[in-house]
Formats: structure tokens, sequence, C-alpha cells
């Protein structure tokens, strides 16, 4: 997205470009942390995975932290510094946090702004996909594929704990797409019991291994389990049922986020940074870059403050269900 935003904004209309390293944490510091944004600067970003500017999530000017557990109010240092050297505006990459951020800074202290959703997690509302998401549905799948030869061939039911927050976009599609026999995810409560229901359907059929799929953000009695947690809860819980069940987990983790993006997230990438430019040429400031029906245009970015989960009947539910795919429920 940002070597998109380079070649177009400085390349063909001549702008002069800066990057804020570390979120806003870069217009927090002293000296402040800005980079020249030139097309040199780009060189090879088009291979390379997350951003060179670096990232935070621990970055709210609005809630700064501090030292022992305080917080602080910098949100005006923020515009200040903007002023200090002469932006006009921003042209933001996040997910929901990020853009709530932004909107906050637009209503206090006028800061223009432009948003384009970055998250693996998918859980825009205000668009049909985030890039980044693709990548990460690559790698489950990726890993899916790796640990059904193991699986198969050593009798084993294997976990696999992947992202998503409280979403459970990534758990549904790299299941889906690499052929797991359980999805667990957020939004459809389910079982132990429903779990094992599967495990030995398939036993009966004299397919002695599984393959189960977590998001980090599966709950169970309303609690929600957590990233590191998920798959080990799952892979005791169904040994608790069927003692001497040779049971593994895998917590995919980071491997999520790191990398090269994938054609598809490179392609929807170079359509946001492109226009996101177009907005801000056009002085639409306030909008999110967004893909609605396979077009990519603006809407108020207030409409990133609406998340998108999955729905229980979500046409790609239906579709696992109906190829014998069990949602332990």
């Amino acid at each position: 997205m940002i070597r998109a935003v380079i070649k177009y904004g400085v390349g063909r209309k001549g702008w002069r470009l800066l990057g804020i390293e570390d979120s806003f944490n870069g217009l927090l510091t002293s000296p402040l942390r800005i980079t020249a944004l030139t097309p040199v600067a780009c060189k090879g970003l088009l291979q390379r995975g997350g951003t060179i500017l670096g990232t935070t999530n621990r970055g709210d000017p609005f809630h700064y932290p501090g030292q022992q557990g305080t917080e602080a109010d910098r949100s005006g240092e923020v515009a200040a510094a903007m002023k200090r050297l002469g932006l006009e505006g921003l042209i933001v990459l996040g997910g929901d946090g990020t853009q709530r951020i932004v909107m906050d800074l637009a209503s206090r202290h006028g800061v223009k702004a432009v948003g384009v959703p970055k998250t693996i997690d998918n859980d825009l509302g205000a668009t049909d996909l985030t890039f980044g998401f693709q990548s990460a549905v690559d790698c489950v799948t990726d890993a899916l594929d790796r640990l059904h030869t193991t699986a198969e061939s050593h009798d084993r039911v294997l976990v696999l704990e992947v992202m998503g927050r409280d979403a459970g976009w990534i758990g549904l599609s790299g299941g889906v797409a690499g052929g797991a026999d359980v999805i667990l995810i957020p939004e459809i409560p389910w079982t132990p019991q429903g779990i094992v229901q599967k495990i030995e359907e398939r036993r009966a059929l004299g397919r002695n291994f599984s393959l189960i799929i977590v998001s980090e953000g599966a709950r169970v009695d309303g609690k929600v389990l957590g990233a590191g947690k998920a798959g080990s809860y799952v892979a005791e819980a169904i040994e608790a049922i069927l003692p001497g069940i040779d049971t593994r987990v895998i917590v995919l983790g980071h491997l999520q986020r790191g990398g090269g993006p994938d054609a598809f997230d490179r392609v929807l990438a170079t359509r946001f940074g492109v226009c996101a430019v177009d907005l801000v040429e056009a002085g639409r400031w306030g909008e999110l870059v967004t893909l609605r029906n396979g077009k990519v245009d603006g809407v108020p970015l207030e409409e990133a403050r609406i998340n998108r989960n999955v729905h229980p009947d979500d046409e790609l539910v239906r579709a696992a269900r109906a190829v014998g795919i069990s949602f332990g429920d």
C-alpha cells in the first residue's frame, strides 16, 4: 500500500510524503521519528510483508502509557507536530482501533485523514476485505496441508490455533481451504462433546486422525480462551473424554503476520493505495478506503466503528457444513 501511494503520489503527482515511524508514536518523541518517502524508499516493497515504518498497538495518543501504569492524553501533541512539519493530513493504515484514533483526532483537533483498512482479522464492517487477511489465510492453509501428512501417518488429532481476535474469519477460511475436520470460532458456540463426536465419526470410517482449527478468540462458557491458550484447552478437553488419544497442539502465532504478501493482497493493497491518493486529491478527507462488491472507493470513516463478525448462517459456514466440517456444536 505504501509503495502504491509513493509511486502514485510522489512519482506521478509530485507530492511530498513523510512516513511516521511506529504509528503515532513517531510524532510524540524528540526528535520526531519520520522518514522521507521517496521513490527510492519503496524499492523492493512489493515482495515484503509488514511495514517499513514499524507499528504498535500501544500508541493511542489519547491514552498514552506512562510510568507505573499511568496514562496521559497527548493527542494535542500529535496535531502540533503535524503543524510543525507542514503536513496537510494523514493516510493511516490500520484496523478498527487505529481508525477510531483517527476519528477522535479529527473531531477534537481538526486533523485531516484518510483511512486504509489493514488487518489480518478482516473484521471491519465497512469493507468486504482488508489487505493482509488473505496472506494470513494462505499461511493457515499451508500449515494444515503440512499437518495433514503427519496427522494421518501417526493417527493423531492435531489442534491448530490461529489468530483473528474475536472474529473467526481466519479460522473459517483457513479451515475450509485446508480441509479441517472441525472449525472452532468465537461466533458459533461449541462443546468438547461436539468435537469428540466428529472425531469418533471419522474413526468409525477408518479415518483415525483429525485436524481441528481453533480461533484464539473461541469462547467456553462465555469466556474467551485467548491467544496461546485456546489450542491447549481444546486438546485437554478431548483427552478428558477420549483418554489415550494422541493429541498435539500447534500455535501458529505470528507466522500468520510475517512473510511476503500473496498475489491477492499485493493487488488489493495497490488498489487501496491508489484510491487513498485519489481521495486526498479530491479533498475527501474523513473517508475510509473500502472494497465493496468488487469496487474500491471511499466511505465515511465513521463506518470503521462497525465490526464484522462471522454470522452463524454465513454462506461459507453453510458450505463448510455441507462438505462435512463440524463446528463443534
